[in-house]
């Protein structure tokens, strides 16, 4: 279990149980950890990376002390491991952690018992001894076995790394993404690195092929070089890239002669990993997987505009009048325009900020068509924003993932072109949301007999992955779109939609005076303490009192981005300790705490446990023995095993990109210059749409004025404008 480390010179050995891990990124291992040392008084403070830790385990660290500015004395390691305890203490300690899977704090003393300082080589030599002891059976055996087996593996890979000058940080991330295939294939191929692993760049994979002999000039270096510039410019949400833009930024990451450039381009795209078109004279560069969701795109749309409408011809002077008296409204000029041109159009986009009626022409268009017996669907991008075009409609409203059928076994849908959705009529909420790469299987699965209507504010923020399909839908100019901008008079009264048109339009939020309540303010504030502290007292505080807002259920924080002082992981700690203060039951999982009661958010698609992105729930159980706890969720409770509480966050302050296709009746949103990379009018646009019932800024007006002042975001590098209309010719090779 030990792994032994020289010591450099000027470097230094300690050895100690960790009594409490501060912090720990389970991305790169990074750990800040309070260690108990025998002949200390007081516990240290030990910085470095591992690759798991866990309150209870012995560890050595080799690395020098030093005197921080901020948090004064430390020990910072170059090198960290868990060692075996050679004490009962330390034993019973370690056990009861949880890193062994299936052995809780009551186990452990049962082993203890049983066996004393042997403990660990029954487990490890004599698995079978402990069926003798009460409350272990075949499962739990199982489960310790497997446990104990993954942490030698674990131990093993990231020594092999490590002889090869990879760091623990990043052969933890290496680990977590090849698991016991992790050596063969680092040897096979390390550029694969950069692609496989989030976090990895090109050059800790071009170290490792150093290490292991690959010249600097080989063309293995120079095609996974130029396939990381692109996957890193997809990342940014770019699709189509120039040939000069390409170039330019392999030859500084490569540094290597043009020459060899071109050839490793010609060799990529002989075997299509590239795909190379011509766009007014420029050649552009696409990811295959990219270039055919945008073939796909434009293709389906074409496709599903040539077909015939599925519902007989409508008089819409005499619909829109029976749809108004039906629902006891009056629409608008421009809503009425809207419902006409959706009645007599096989796909159309409509698209406007809060208050100007979407869901009121969506109403209207399923009343007046709802009379026959046409089949329609309704999705999202997200599950809550279902929910909301569900509660909205009165009819049932599936994610995208779900509408197409799934299958989590398989990892792909279900429904395509060989087996498209039964629909007359599709209707798509929150397109704004939808990447080229899920927009393309949607449509593929839009059938020719299908009418499919989009709905969304193409000003909020663009998808999270490659393209911005509806910006270039409604750039394309060939397809029938509905922009509405009017506010409609029962929206006026809200500040939160007058501002919300004021940020979009580039103007600051207007300062309404007076002393009845607001539903939008701005609070000047000039530094993080004092972000912090109004943040704080507002959310637990005022608007609960002033609001009868609920600070669990009804209020969400939205913060620019996770890291900093101002980030999700800051926030969450301060929110987590005064809201939930006195909670009982707790599990600590690498440096966070869960405790019953804390508001959690699901940060990915889980289809087994049908929990998906974006979810927030309430922690309802905490069970510390069996390492797991339950989250409800809408009523429903899932349940998350120790080694899955990587699946879940704190949530009392989510990231803004998160809160997407998310309502909520209150936003709080700290605002600060150290977000200035991110400080972008759609980003503040669509944070202070999520509010229905209050939204308060509170931060620096200089970053608030900056933000609206910024659009960089929209200008995305795509061709499917162009690809609609027909405009682009496409070369599969050189």
């Amino acid at each position: 279990m030990s792994e032994s480390k020289s010591v450099a010179a000027g470097e230094e050995r300690i050895t100690g149980i960790v009594e409490k891990v501060s912090f720990f990124s389970e991305s790169s291992g990074f750990s800040v950890l309070r260690l108990v040392v025998k002949g200390e008084r007081e516990p240290v403070t030990v910085v470095g990376c591992v690759a798991v830790v866990n309150a209870g385990q012995h560890i050595e660290a080799v690395g020098l002390w030093q005197n921080d500015k901020t948090w004064g004395l430390q020990f910072k390691a170059s090198h960290i491991a868990v060692i075996a305890p050679d004490t009962l203490e330390g034993i019973s300690k370690y056990l009861s952690s949880g890193m062994v899977k299936g052995i809780g704090p009551h186990l452990a003393k049962v082993l203890i018992r049983a066996y004393g300082l042997e403990v660990f080589t029954v487990i490890e030599d004599h698995p079978g001894k402990l069926l003798e002891l009460p409350g272990i059976g075949r499962k739990r055996l199982e489960q310790i076995v497997a446990a104990w087996t993954e942490q030698k593996s674990v131990k093993e890979i990231i020594m092999f790394l490590h002889s090869h000058g990879v760091g623990t940080a990043r052969a933890v991330r290496i680990y977590r993404a090849y698991g016991a295939e992790a050596v063969a294939t680092v040897r096979a191929n390390p550029y694969r690195l950069t692609i496989d692993i989030p976090g990895i760049g090109f050059k800790t994979a071009d170290q490792i092929a150093r290490n292991i002999g690959i010249a600097s000039d080989s063309p293995l270096r120079a095609r996974a070089g130029i396939s990381y510039v692109l996957q890193e410019l997809s990342s940014e949400g770019h699709c189509r890239i120039p040939e000069l833009k390409l170039f330019e930024a392999s030859r500084m990451l490569l540094n290597i002669p043009a020459p060899i450039l071109v050839e490793a381009i010609s060799a990529e795209l002989s075997i299509g990993a590239l795909v190379a078109d011509e766009d007014q004279g420029t050649r552009n560069f696409y990811l295959k997987s990219l270039f055919r969701a945008e073939t796909g795109v434009a293709s389906s749309i074409r496709r599903i505009m040539q077909g015939v409408l599925p519902w007989r011809t409508v008089d819409p002077v005499e619909a829109i009048v029976a749809a108004e008296k039906q629902s006891a409204i009056e629409l608008s000029e421009s809503q009425r325009t809207a419902v006409s041109l959706a009645l007599s159009s096989k796909l159309i986009i409509i698209t406007g900020g809060p208050g100007v009626g979407k869901t009121t022409i969506i109403n209207t268009i399923l009343k007046i068509l709802g009379k026959g017996k046409l089949k329609f669907l309704l999705c999202a991008p997200t599950g809550r924003a279902a929910k909301r075009l569900s509660e909205s409609t009165g009819m049932e409203a599936k994610t995208i993932h779900r509408l197409l059928e799934f299958d989590p076994y398989a990892r792909d849908f279900k429904r395509g072109s060989s087996y498209p959705l039964d629909a007359d009529l599709v209707i798509v909420d929150e397109a704004s949301m939808i990447d080229i790469v899920l927009m393309n299987r949607l449509l593929a699965a839009i059938s020719d007999s299908s009418a499919l209507m989009f709905a969304g504010d193409v000003d909020q923020l663009p998808p999270v992955g490659p393209g911005f399909v509806l910006a270039d839908m409604i750039q394309s100019c060939v397809l029938p779109v509905v922009r509405l901008t009017e506010i409609f008079r029962q929206a006026e009264s809200s500040r939160i939609i007058v501002n919300a048109h004021r940020i979009n339009r580039g103007e600051l939020p207007a300062e309404f005076v007076g002393t009845e309540l607001s539903d939008f303010y701005v609070v000047p504030s000039f530094n993080t303490e004092e972000i912090h502290r109004r943040l704080l007292e507002v959310v637990a505080n005022r608007i609960p009192e002033r609001f009868k807002l609920d600070p669990l259920c009804d209020i969400q924080v939205l913060t620019p981005m996770n890291k900093g002082p101002l980030g999700t992981k800051a926030l969450n700690t301060l929110l987590q300790e005064r809201l939930n203060p006195h909670a009982m039951h707790k599990i600590e999982r690498y440096g966070t705490l869960y405790a019953k009661g804390d508001k959690v958010i699901q940060m990915v698609n889980n289809y087994d446990k049908e929990v998906f992105n974006g979810d927030i729930g309430a922690i309802a159980t905490v069970n510390k023995e069996e390492s797991s706890l339950t989250v409800l969720y809408d009523e429903r409770e899932v349940l998350y095993e120790y080694n899955e509480l990587d699946e879940i966050a704190l949530a009392y302050a989510i990231t803004i990109h998160k809160s997407q296709g998310s309502e909520y009746p209150a936003v709080v949103i700290p605002l600060s210059m150290q977000h200035y990379s991110l400080l972008e009018r759609n980003l503040i646009y669509t944070a202070v749409t999520r509010a229905k019932k209050l939204v308060m800024i509170i931060g620096d007006p200089k970053a608030l004025a900056t933000a609206i002042d910024n659009r960089r975001s929209s200008q995305r590098l795509t061709g499917l404008a162009a690809r609609i209309t027909g405009e682009t010719e496409c070369n599969l090779q050189q």
